[in-house]
């Protein structure tokens, strides 16, 4: 037997070693399923199985690279042969092959979602349609929704019981969005996350040669976290799996939270009635958590019904009880939660980032925040507008689309005047109009008949072919140059560079770095792939696929605040689980069936598991609602933990006066005066001179004189606001009148 086998459990070893035939492992959270996975694949190539012949999907790139690097540690180079990746970026790499027989060239684009609700608010706009009555959000997802059950527009049209719910939710006009939303992502080459998986069904199921091709490609086909999978995913590993039958999957029925992205629990619970002959393996033993986290957690989970059957254990100690913490309104909760870290971390030497925060609704994050930021706990807000979705890095993204793809509608009307060449919306509705006429792309319509077009006057057509002469100089050059010389042109040749390194304001200065950072992302790509890797079109498919997760960074010490959604996969030695209240943990939205209550409750679940060491949950008797105070109730999935494994801690405050400065907690969560100061024993005191200007900006007043580190010298002016807002307006001697933000500034009093 491998080495590498030693490292497994019995459970993980008898599902690593079986080789053949469909089999699912049911994995408990905490169970090592990665290890399982990684090892079983690695297994296979010790066998002789040709790496080539391996299918591995995940969800995110990053599990991938990280399998890939683990399997590679114990096989070698061989593992960079494996198909592994996430379902959308090995079905891109398949249509990008196979894109001829279903109308597209191998260079079509990919929106993300951002592209296509954009389009959608396009043609609502065009449609005359009232924008409240057709929200484009709301419109959107349900053309997703369609084309994830495989509902077409030509369907959709055609099916009388659709239009008539349209009429009766007062959108009739909805199938006319739809049809003009597939008919101009066609017309613009670009497909949208859905089609990369309703393209691959259409080219599988329209091509028996094609499926035949990849079934015997893909002989051992490996899904993680199969709870996730929705229908569409499910029947291109159907399909893939039905020759040889070598399908592994490997997942959670307790963690599938994800229905509203269209994942089915169904997929997981009904696997061994899809193949009657698979084997079951169970892994059940808990690495992570106490075994009061992992005993609570099952207390609940056995609540629904619909469910695998498992224990799951651990041989980890018993750990702290849940502490369960009763407050009177949401800011009371915030100062709870603060102060708990803060003495967490003095009494146990921890780490910011051993501390998360998890709720259900983005919307809770404000009082959190604004209770860490006075005790200057650092934290971050995951979920928010994510590096490849800031307005400078997509207008750079815009230009490198259009160079491979003239035909992508989005990105030329993002650049076409950005920066300013004073063309505007009437210039561009009548080249739309032309381009229509002629059924060909805006940009093509420029590039071929703008010179000789009637409707555009002289000093427009100049400014349309300057446009059209940069692109094409440009694009002459992609043969020649990487990815990231192709960029630099852009930025020097488009102007952008220019424009945001001129604006030195805070927001032009934010911009330039992250444009700066855009190019050092850029050249890592080059350096770390093989050189016929580096082209731009493979760096725009490695950015359009990008997951949440694979764009945060992981080593920043901050508390981290997030959506449980996200918090999953994982993991922190304290996690405090905020607002649990009923109609808002469980949400509101979701009381109305069996189905939606259960997915709250796994929702929970994956909540507490994902601590390590102990859990803080809270609830509010009166929560803010549109500035109003609102009774609240406790959650029921309180109720629903098993007594022995929790300790109930009320904690009082009758009025609204901010204790953050002369209350803490003490371990169990009850308030107590906070004593004298006085200096630890380890105290090192600090030189003045290390400490940094953010800490003077109360003594800042007008008429000081300052330096900055960009700026140079000035005078203040003028200051406003307070706290973390105060912001100064300050007259410098070389770059005039500035308005700063003090806690960015880092400035320096001369006098």
């Amino acid at each position: 037997m491998s080495d590498f086998l030693n490292n497994l459990n019995t459970s993980q070893l008898e599902s690593t070693l079986q080789m053949s035939g469909p089999m699912i492992v049911i994995a408990g959270a905490g169970s090592g399923k990665t290890r399982v996975l990684t090892y079983k694949i690695a297994y296979l190539m010790t066998q002789g199985v040709d790496p080539f012949n391996i299918l591995a999907l995940t969800f995110t790139n990053k599990a991938a690279r990280e399998m890939k690097e683990r399997i590679a540690n114990i096989v070698g180079d061989e593992a960079k042969n494996l198909w592994m990746g996430t379902f959308h970026s090995v079905f891109a790499r398949i249509l990008r092959i196979e894109a001829h027989k279903i109308g597209y060239t191998s260079n079509f684009t990919i929106y993300d979602s951002d592209d296509s609700q954009k389009l959608v608010a396009r043609i609502i706009k065009e449609l005359n349609l009232d924008k409240e009555q057709y929200k484009y959000k709301i419109i959107f997802s349900r053309i997703s929704s369609m084309k994830n059950n495989f509902i077409s527009a030509d369907q959709y049209i055609n099916d009388e019981e659709m239009l008539l719910s349209d009429k009766i939710s007062n959108r009739p006009k909805f199938h006319q969005i739809y049809k003009q939303y597939v008919d101009r992502c066609f017309k613009a080459g670009a497909m949208d996350f859905d089609d990369l998986l309703l393209k691959t069904n259409e080219l599988l199921n329209s091509y028996p040669d094609t499926l035949s091709k990849y079934q015997n490609i893909f002989r051992y086909i490996l899904v993680d976290e199969y709870q996730d999978t929705n229908h569409s995913q499910y029947l291109i590993v159907r399909s893939l799996s039905d020759k040889f039958q070598n399908i592994c999957v490997v997942g959670d029925d307790a963690q599938s939270i994800y229905s509203f992205r269209g994942a089915n629990i169904n997929n997981i619970l009904n696997f061994q009635k899809d193949f009657p002959d698979s084997k079951i393996f169970r892994l059940e033993q808990n690495y992570r958590s106490t075994k009061n986290i992992v005993n609570a957690a099952n207390s609940i989970i056995k609540y629904n019904q619909k469910r695998l059957k498992k224990n799951v254990w651990t041989n980890n100690e018993s750990g702290e009880k849940i502490s369960v913490n009763k407050l009177l309104t949401d800011g009371e909760e915030g100062r709870f939660v603060a102060s708990s870290i803060f003495e967490n971390k003095m009494q146990s030497q921890m780490k910011n980032s051993d501390f998360a925060i998890l709720y259900r609704t983005n919307a809770q994050s404000r009082s959190f925040e604004d209770a860490l930021r006075k005790k200057n706990i650092p934290y971050r807000v995951y979920g928010g507008l994510s590096f490849y979705q800031r307005k400078e890095i997509k207008d750079v993204l815009a230009y490198l689309r259009l160079l491979i793809n003239n035909d992508d509608e989005q990105a030329f009307k993002r650049i076409i005047n950005f920066p300013a060449r004073g063309i505007g919306l009437t210039t561009l509705n009548k080249i739309a109009i032309e381009a229509k006429n002629k059924s060909v792309s805006d940009y093509t319509f420029l590039k071929n008949y703008s010179k000789s077009s009637s409707i555009l006057n002289n000093s427009t057509k100049n400014k349309l072919l300057e446009f059209v002469v940069m692109i094409e100089s440009i694009k002459a050059k992609l043969k020649s140059l990487d990815v990231f010389e192709i960029t630099k042109e852009v930025l020097k040749q488009s102007g952008l560079y220019n424009l945001y390194k001129n604006d030195e304001s805070m927001e032009g200065v934010n911009r330039i770095q992250n444009i700066e950072e855009l190019l050092n992302g850029i050249k890592d790509f080059v350096e770390n792939n093989d050189k016929n890797q580096v082209s731009v079109s493979t760096f725009l498919q490695d950015v359009a696929l990008a997951t949440d997760q694979d764009n945060e960074s992981n080593d920043n010490n901050k508390v981290a605040l997030m959506t449980i959604h996200l918090a999953k996969g994982l993991e922190f030695p304290f996690v405090y689980i905020v607002g649990l209240e009923e109609n808002l943990f469980p949400s509101a939205m979701n009381l109305n069936s069996r189905t939606d209550l259960e997915e709250e409750r796994r929702l929970f679940y994956v909540a507490l598991t994902r601590a390590e060491k102990k859990i803080y949950l809270s609830y509010v008797l009166s929560r803010y609602r549109w500035g109003k105070p609102v009774d609240s109730e406790k959650s029921r999935f309180i109720d629903e933990i098993n007594d022995e494994f929790i300790e109930n801690n009320i904690i009082q405050n009758s009025t609204n006066r901010d204790f953050s400065n002369d209350v803490q907690y003490n371990k169990i969560g009850l308030r107590y005066k906070k004593p004298e100061k006085r200096p630890p024993s380890n105290f090192i005191k600090i030189k003045s001179s290390s400490i940094k200007s953010n800490l003077f900006d109360s003594k800042l007043v007008v008429g000081n004189i300052v330096m900055h580190e960009r700026f140079g010298k000035g005078r203040v002016i003028s200051i406003e606001g307070s706290g973390g807002d105060k912001k100064a307006e300050i007259k410098f001697e070389k770059n005039g009148i500035k308005k700063l933000l003090l806690r960015f500034s880092k400035l320096e009093i001369i006098s």
